[in-house]
């Protein structure tokens, strides 16, 4: 059973069903009922037309399902007009579907696992899988969202923003469990590429492709973080930075600059560089610059601190970060960063320390808390 072919085909099915009056829920059910039937019944001869007979089994499902629900008055002329079997119109709908699955009205954690589950086609088990929660706790999550979006129709193109900052957040999740959730986001976000002639939806696929391309060299054999300056660049995926940078430059051939453009412009300059010591600091200060003014944001403005203590020296970008609230993330760790770049040990292994505590994740906390003894150990 090509598992890849059935979770292509989802979004497409379940936007046939959602186009011809099914609500998101119900559809939605009957979809992971009519894939049930086809993993049980395509190894002994799978169809011609694999989308329609999905579209046809899915439509029977919840035709059953609507009959035998009470409140069929609602549904009655659905049931009265049910369609022949046949081939299904070439009319793709799954880029609706994105933007469904990603409606102001639900949270961003309900709008990741239904993305996940209407879009890319995985399973409750796998999505809990990948988030570390129980599968009941994810089902609960998905059930919610698809009762928020009961009456809403698929005929209105949402925000496509909500939707790119949706699949980054199902990027930045990386990997665990069974599920390689930041590879399903690559996937995702180029299926969308194909249908919407977007630069900031190229720009998206462009960031994962470059940042993607370094993944195997983030972490060493123990699991602890290996810094971008310290990173094997032999070892990232050349190929997938040039794809990434081929993307990013017809996107801003366009002169429509979007943050994820210049967060991918960015990326490529670090990957452009055969050594850290070659990375063209000066030009990521500027993308930074034109970061800030799209965005205004005080991570962003966190991120140039560091650029600018590269390319004009550590005292300038500890001038830069003094403008900032230091309850900011990694505020600290920057601190610790720029000081030990000026020279100033004792300050930055406290810095190094403190900001070990306040770290998110154990793998960051034993990388600020080493680089904090490497310091007082120093003579």
């Amino acid at each position: 059973m090509d598992e890849s072919l059935l979770r292509g085909l989802t979004p497409g099915v379940l936007a046939v069903l959602v186009r011809r009056g099914a609500d998101f829920a119900a559809a939605e059910d009957a979809v992971q009922d009519a894939l049930v039937e086809a993993v049980r019944v395509w190894p002994a001869g799978p169809p011609r037309d694999p989308k329609g007979w999905l579209v046809t089994v899915a439509w029977r499902k919840f035709l059953d399902r609507a009959r035998a629900d009470t409140a069929r008055t609602r549904r009655e002329d659905l049931l009265d007009r049910e369609p022949a079997p046949g081939p299904v119109p070439a009319v793709d709908d799954t880029l609706q579907l994105y933007f469904l699955c990603a409606h102001p009205s639900l949270t961003p954690s309900s709008a990741v696992a239904l993305t996940l589950r209407a879009v890319g086609g995985l399973t409750t088990r796998q999505i809990a899988r990948a988030y570390l929660v129980p599968e009941a706790t994810m089902a609960q999550r998905i059930s919610r969202a698809k009762r928020t979006l009961a009456g809403v129709r698929l005929d209105q193109l949402g925000d496509v923003a909500t939707v790119l900052r949706v699949l980054y957040l199902v990027f930045n999740e990386g990997y665990s469990g069974d599920v390689d959730l930041a590879a399903e986001a690559v996937r995702l976000t180029r299926s969308l590429a194909d249908q919407a002639a977007h630069p900031e939806v190229a720009g998206l696929l462009a960031l994962m492709l470059l940042h993607h391309a370094r993944r195997a060299t983030r972490t060493a054999p123990d699991g602890s973080l290996v810094p971008l300056a310290e990173q094997d660049r032999g070892r990232w995926d050349t190929g997938m930075i040039a794809e990434g940078v081929a993307i990013l430059q017809a996107a801003l051939a366009r002169d429509r600059l979007g943050e994820f453009q210049a967060q991918a412009a960015i990326a490529a300059l670090h990957a452009d560089a055969p050594t850290a010591g070659e990375t063209d600091w000066v030009q990521i200060v500027e993308w930074y610059d034109e970061l800030v003014n799209l965005t205004g944001s005080p991570v962003v403005r966190l991120n140039r601190a560091v650029a600018v203590g590269e390319a004009d020296g550590p005292r300038a970008g500890l001038a830069a970060l003094a403008e900032l609230d230091d309850s900011l993330p990694r505020h600290t760790a920057v601190a610790a960063y720029l000081h030990e770049r000026d020279g100033d040990l004792a300050t930055a292994a406290r810095l190094y320390a403190e900001a070990a505590r306040k770290a998110p994740s154990i793998a960051e906390r034993d990388h600020l808390t080493r680089r904090a003894a490497r310091l007082n150990t120093r003579p």
